[in-house]
Order: structure tokens, then sequence, then C-alpha cells
């Protein structure tokens, strides 16, 4: 895909709004980049509506890194929570609101020294209680069936709904999630969702 529109966006955001306890003070909706689902990430940033929040991935892509003190300038422009995935020097270095770990990096979160939101992202329930201690939330994945290379077989709304009810910090959904999917969450006790294609007008 060349030219991605991602007005599915504000549509999603106010859907996963509907899950949350009120005075919450996350996101109800991150939007995750790819480096091949996300073709554009700036057209991203820019279509993200105040609120939600956007987790730039880059894999050690140098395009991608290099990209980040403007996805910074746009997120806080838009009033979007900016994290920065498994790099807390560049997540410093362009003023990041914190930093995201991939459930092989659980370890390394508990000797960096980051300032902000930490999250992390969780394949299983050992992962989940590592995360508990250390986290201001956690991405459950996956959720559902999901393109991605790193996809396991999903959770579906019913085995997230457990993960929900024995965490102390907030569950997102990630993984599989559109408009569609995300109606399967309503009275889960999940958070929150985190997309990458389902935030696409086609998704």
């Amino acid at each position: 895909m060349t030219d991605p529109t991602y007005g599915a966006a504000t549509k999603l955001a106010s859907l996963c709004h509907s899950f949350q306890p009120s005075g919450s003070a996350l996101p109800a909706l991150f939007a995750f980049t790819d480096p091949v689902r996300t073709p554009d990430p700036v057209k991203l940033a820019q279509s993200l509506p105040p609120g939600t929040g956007l987790i730039l991935r880059t894999f050690g892509d140098q395009r991608l890194v290099s990209m980040a003190p403007l996805l910074a300038a746009i997120a806080e422009h838009r009033r979007v929570t900016f994290l920065v995935a498994a790099d807390p020097e560049l997540a410093k270095q362009v003023g990041a609101d914190g930093v995201h770990w991939p459930e092989s990096q659980l370890r390394q979160a508990s000797r960096a020294r980051v300032k902000g939101i930490q999250t992390a992202s969780a394949h299983s329930p050992s992962a989940l209680r590592c995360a508990q201690n250390q986290m201001d939330a956690v991405f459950v994945s996956t959720a559902f069936a999901s393109r991605s290379p790193s996809a396991s077989r999903s959770l579906g709304p019913f085995r997230l709904a457990s993960y929900a009810k024995r965490s102390r910090i907030p569950v997102f959904a990630l993984g599989g999630v559109n408009m569609r999917t995300a109606q399967r969450l309503t009275h889960t006790g999940i958070y929150g969702a985190a997309a990458i294609e389902g935030l696409m007008d086609e998704a």
C-alpha cells in the first residue's frame, strides 16, 4: 500500500475509550508502527486524534530512527502520547513521553532508567506477571488473528478478559484489532487496544 489513509483511527479511538474507567490517565488507543505495514508513519501520526498514543518501533531501521524527532513533534502538536520502543536513549533525545518494551527485553527494562511512561508487550502469563512490577501498562498479544509475522495463536475475548482480571496494571489488546474485532472487547475489563492495519480505512 503506497498511500494509506487512516480515517478509521478516530472511530476506533472512540470505541476503545468506552472500555476505560473514568479518569483514566493513559490513552485508550495506541497506534504501533511497523516497518512493512506502516509505510508512512508521518501520515499516521498526522491522522491520530488527540488523546491517542503512538509507539514507534524502529527495529534498528535508521530511516525510522531519523524520523523520530519529526514524529515526536507531530505527537506533541496533536496531543498524542508518544513512546519509542526498546530505545530509551532515542526516547530521551526526542523528548518522548516514555518507552515501550517488547517481551524479549523485559529484563533490560528493569535495568533501564526511564523517565515517563513504560509499557511492555506480553505473549504469555509469565510475561504478564513480570510486567506487573515495573510497567505502567501491558499490551497482551495476540488478541485476534493477525497477519504479523510474529503473531501467535489468537487469544480471543474470553482469554483476554482473564488476563485483564488478574493484572494489577492496565491491559491493552494487541494483534488483529480493528473496528470489527474491537467490538468484541466490550465488558472484558480491557483498558484499551493497539492497532496497526486496523487504523486504515479499508480495515
